[in-house]
């Protein structure tokens, strides 16, 4: 198991998925996380992708909540106010993604917090930032793909923009998140000063998009930046793109025209010129992707190969999971879920000293740990009984999603 964050405690009042996702890291380097939901659940146990349910469970609740701890509170009533403080008091880090706002209405705003835990990590992620004017507007991963370049750049000029086909601002906005925690915790360890942590999903969008935004910026004229036909993006040379084979598709990278011309026998491809690969993308791509299509991916393959031009073939998600790289390196972890029935994840992204992360909880039901937590925080049975039939905690699962 690791323990990079060993000692370390996370409050966290995290929804949907780049909150969780982000102190789900934490969590995996072996931080002491407390994922505080309302006693009916969080959004994320009742919307899943693709419709498809794991043992009553959603994927986007499974994808993002392992190695956390469950403690189901009522943050509206006064207990549970109370108890969530107390949480406070003894937290490293109080990690939240609510609307701008929100935690202050609950009276768990940054500068109340710190006045009772000055040296506390507070960590927020909203859509655009905690100020500003959008800073009242709904932030979710489409929008900000929408409103900020990933759905330009991805789109091609005949078919408009289109979205990437994941959630990958969500995805590079968690790991954000989590760098700025971890940065903020070190500082901490040198100086012991608290800090507040802001991500955003804008960022996160944008800093997706760092070279392909900064040669725009810098262009003295301003190119268009929708996708040539076949190349990967606007601000590629030619062969660099996705081209159909008959039986499949290859991406080709980077490679002297001369050498692709020789791999797939097409003379043509070496007429052009460094310049041409700029200037006639979509012509030297239509001659690439004409002689691609008499012949099935594996001929490809072995001939790109032997030429030395850089390739890959296009996998789905059955290619993914028989890949024997991606089993090499542990990237997908199966381990036995809360209900004992095994459950599939995508495994912590790193190794440390050569060493993959592991599932030391699977995804937790809703309230799983509420006892446990309360007792740690001297709370008596009686008491935590009450609390329960008062319907401030939640102590287990009662069924379905």
């Amino acid at each position: 198991m690791l323990d990079l964050l060993a000692g370390i405690r996370v409050v966290s009042f995290n929804h949907f998925l780049l909150g969780p996702m982000g102190i789900q890291i934490l969590g995996d380097l072996g931080a002491d996380v407390i994922a505080v939901e309302p006693p009916d659940g969080a959004w994320q146990r009742r919307w899943s992708g693709g419709d498809i349910w794991h043992e009553g469970e959603s994927m986007l609740h499974l994808c993002a909540n392992r190695n956390k701890r469950n403690l189901a509170l009522d943050l509206k009533s006064p207990k549970g106010r109370d108890i969530a403080l107390r949480l406070v008091e003894r937290a490293d880090v109080v990690a939240e993604n609510f609307r701008p706002g929100v935690m202050e209405k609950l009276g768990f705003g940054y500068e109340t917090l710190k006045a009772r835990n000055p040296s506390l990590i507070y960590a927020s992620a909203t859509g655009y930032g905690p100020d500003g004017p959008y800073a009242a507007r709904p932030g979710q991963d489409l929008l900000a793909q929408a409103l900020f370049g990933l759905m330009a750049i991805t789109g091609q000029a005949a078919t408009g923009p289109r979205p990437v086909g994941v959630s990958a601002v969500d995805h590079h906005g968690a790991a954000l998140f989590a760098l700025g925690i971890i940065a903020a915790l070190f500082r901490r360890g040198r100086t012991g000063q608290g800090c507040r942590v802001d991500a955003s999903l804008m960022q996160a969008a944008l800093d997706l998009q760092a070279e392909s935004l900064v040669a725009w910026l810098n262009a003295d004229e301003k190119p268009k930046v929708e996708a040539p036909r076949h190349v990967g993006g606007w601000y590629y040379a030619a062969p660099y793109g996705v081209y159909a084979t008959a039986d499949g598709h290859l991406a080709l990278s980077l490679s002297p025209l001369a050498s692709v011309a020789a791999a797939i026998g097409e003379p043509r491809v070496a007429d052009f010129s460094e310049q041409d690969t700029w200037e006639r993308r979509e012509e030297i791509g239509d001659v690439i992707a004409q002689r691609l299509r008499t012949g099935p991916t594996d001929t490809w393959t072995q001939a790109l190969e032997r030429a030395g031009v850089w390739h890959a073939r296009v996998q789905d998600y059955a290619g993914i999971r028989a890949d024997p790289q991606v089993a090499h390196m542990r990237s997908l972890l199966t381990v036995a879920g809360a209900s004992g029935a095994p459950v599939t994840l995508v495994n912590h992204p790193l190794r440390y000293d050569g060493q993959a992360a592991e599932a030391r909880l699977p995804p937790q039901p809703v309230g799983a740990q509420t006892r446990e937590v309360l007792s740690e925080l001297g709370l008596a049975a009686d008491e935590i009984a009450a609390l329960a039939r008062a319907g401030v905690i939640r102590l287990e699962r009662e069924g379905g999603r």
